[in-house]
């Protein structure tokens, strides 16, 4: 069974940090790209920052560059998003996908709220 499960989200103070983490099962993670979106309320689901197989390049939104980091530890089936300098205008719900070719798997959801 195919699963992607996100944890790691919650409430942070302007200027904070979280790490978003990933794990996937049943399928063959190290062959897949590696993706995290966001979709905040009233707004569609965009592309924050992904990270490709063969090379490892990683691509960023210009809101978040600088400031995320995306990584992948394939031994442990895992992909990361470590989120600094965090601001009111992250708050949404973070999502990780994973590509390769037509196929494409997605995580359920974790809500990160940016808020004094």
């Amino acid at each position: 069974q195919v699963q992607l499960v996100e944890s790691g989200g919650g409430l942070v103070q302007p200027g904070g940090s979280l790490r978003l983490s990933c794990a996937a099962s049943g399928f063959t993670f190290s062959s897949y790209a590696s993706r995290w979106y966001r979709q905040a309320p009233g707004k569609e689901r965009e592309l924050v920052a992904s990270m490709s197989t063969a090379s490892g390049s990683t691509n960023y939104a210009d809101s978040v560059k600088g400031r995320f980091t995306i990584s992948r530890d394939n031994a442990k089936n895992t992909v990361y998003l470590q989120m600094n300098s965090l601001k009111p205008e992250d708050t949404a719900v973070y999502y990780c996908n994973a590509q390769s070719g037509t196929r494409r798997y997605w995580g359920q959801g974790t809500q990160v709220t940016v808020s004094s």
